[in-house]
């Protein structure tokens, strides 16, 4: 594809991300083991970005306008939707949390 898509956060992206960073920093008191996902994240919403449409679309039981799609970084996801050329991340989630009800 020739596509050159645009990267857009959602601030509930951003919130997300922030309160499993301080829970890994602060609860388990493993400030390393925070970095690295803040990394490993940021590399595989990179990755992504380079064709986001080519994936599987995530199953969602409600309608949406526009499909979600999932990023797996070690126990968490990445939820983002792609609205004409933006890659629009949406939400950072723990993966043992009921996905459907959050969603």
């Amino acid at each position: 594809m020739d596509n050159e898509y645009i990267l857009s956060y959602l601030p509930q992206f951003e919130h997300d991300l922030a309160a499993a960073r301080d829970y890994i920093t602060f609860t388990l008191q493993n400030p390393e083991a925070a970095h690295r996902l803040i990394d490993d994240t940021e590399k595989a919403i990179l990755k992504r970005l380079e064709n986001p449409l080519s994936f599987q679309q995530y199953p969602s039981v409600r309608k949406r306008e526009h499909p979600y799609y999932r990023i797996n970084v070690r126990n968490f996801s990445v939820f983002y939707v792609v609205i004409e050329n933006v890659m629009e991340v949406r939400r950072f989630v723990y993966n043992k949390r009921n996905l459907p009800e959050i969603l």
